[in-house]
């Protein structure tokens, strides 16, 4: 079958890998001239383990990437607010946990669609979609180029992507109410003492940190404000080292070793649940479909999850329509799910009221780690072959709020 995929982000390039592993013939159409990334780093959980696995990646991926044992929390005083052992989350789940940045990901992505003959078009920005009289969509180009595949798959992000519109109409990101600065930072010298993913929780504001070598650590940096605030500054690095004065170590060594041009300010916004995934020949898969917020820990993750199961469902359905409901119905609940997740979960990160920060911060002291690891376990198993988690269906929010997301 023939597939166009618009997008060569990390959905876009894992749905092309597992598509041709089946015998499909993929093509990747990106709007960028060239490979780029919208982040700084990610967090590659058991279950985005165990697909890369799948896809003959997750070699590559550990060669370039760290492996935390630990999560640790702390309040802007430096207090424990404690923590998830992250050594026992892959082992009850099976795969392990890396720390990545996204330029790299990205590059072990591209090296391994290379290798499989998948074509890579840069330069493809998509300006719409139309459906022709056969019932079969084309995808127009702004420069000029239009393709009509048997199959066109949607990976073109939260932020205005033409093939959501297509699909499911005007469905605009939402703002949440908060910031993040991100950045990666490198120092001739360690910036933290071990391979553990931090994070510090203020009123309103928070700064985590996730190293994939001491010298080599990636951050977010959040601050609750409204959507007519959400311009960055003219100096981002001096506006964060001041927002975050006083805040323990490492927070402004890391800020320090971090060059101001390499610092982006994004207003996050997420995606309201779609009812349909799919419109004729038009499939969204990654952000397109289901966008959490970054407090979910999973967007990645489940932009991964979306190839296993896509390639799963293509080979076992003779009829598109019926693979692609399939699809949908399979992928819908649990990313749902996380978006609600993510989105409880900020609301008490970032909450103002002194008080509130309190109870926030002594109900995570007061979790129990073994229940939050058998959550996270339980949850992020659905649907995936995983050791001990075969065959789970629900999925418990506790360890959910209480694990460190950047």
């Amino acid at each position: 079958m023939e597939i166009g995929i618009l997008g060569g982000a990390i959905a876009g390039l894992s749905v092309a890998l597992a598509l041709r592993k089946q015998g499909h013939s993929p093509r990747v159409y990106e709007r960028r001239s060239g490979p780029a990334t919208m982040g700084a780093g990610v967090t590659l959980w058991p279950n985005a383990s165990f697909v890369l696995e799948e896809l003959g990646l997750l070699q590559d991926i550990a060669a370039v990437s760290g492996r935390p044992r630990v999560a640790r929390r702390q309040d802007a005083a430096g207090n424990s607010l404690g923590g998830i052992d992250i050594a026992l989350l892959d082992q009850t789940m099976g795969y392990p946990t890396h720390t990545i940045l996204r330029g790299d990901l990205q590059a072990v992505l591209l090296n391994h669609a290379a290798q499989a003959g998948i074509p890579v078009e840069f330069g493809h920005r998509a300006v719409g979609i139309d459906l022709e009289d056969d019932g079969k969509a084309v995808a127009r180009f702004e420069n000029g180029v239009s393709i009509r595949p048997d199959l066109l798959i949607g990976a073109d992000g939260r932020m205005g992507s033409v093939a959501r519109k297509f699909v499911a109409g005007d469905n605009s990101p939402v703002y949440q109410g908060f910031v993040n600065w991100i950045g990666v930072a490198q120092g001739e010298r360690a910036l933290v003492s071990d391979i553990a993913i931090q994070d510090y929780w203020g009123a309103g504001n928070r700064f985590g940190c996730v190293p994939v070598r001491p010298d080599l650590v990636y951050w977010a940096a959040a601050q609750a404000r409204p959507l007519s605030a959400a311009t960055p500054a003219a100096d981002m690095r001096k506006e964060i080292e001041d927002l975050f004065a006083g805040w323990p170590e490492p927070i402004a060594r890391i800020i320090q070793a971090t060059p101001t041009h390499a610092i982006r300010m994004i207003a996050v916004h997420d995606l309201e649940p779609l009812h349909t995934w799919s419109r004729a020949n038009v499939l969204l898969v990654g952000d397109a479909a289901h966008a959490p917020l970054p407090t979910s820990g999973q967007g990645a993750c489940q932009a991964l999850e979306d190839a296993w199961h896509l390639a799963r469902c293509l080979q076992g359905k003779d009829r598109l329509d019926k693979a692609l409901l399939h699809f949908a119905q399979i992928r819908g609940p649990k990313t749902a799910k996380l978006a609600e997740q993510g989105r409880a979960f900020a609301r008490g990160l970032f909450a103002t009221d002194p008080e509130t920060c309190r109870i926030r911060n002594e109900r995570a002291k007061a979790s129990d780690p073994l229940h939050d690891v058998q959550a996270l376990a339980q949850g992020w198993s659905q649907g995936l072959p995983l050791t001990g988690y075969t065959d789970n269906t629900a999925m418990d929010g506790a360890g959910f709020s209480s694990l460190y997301r950047l």
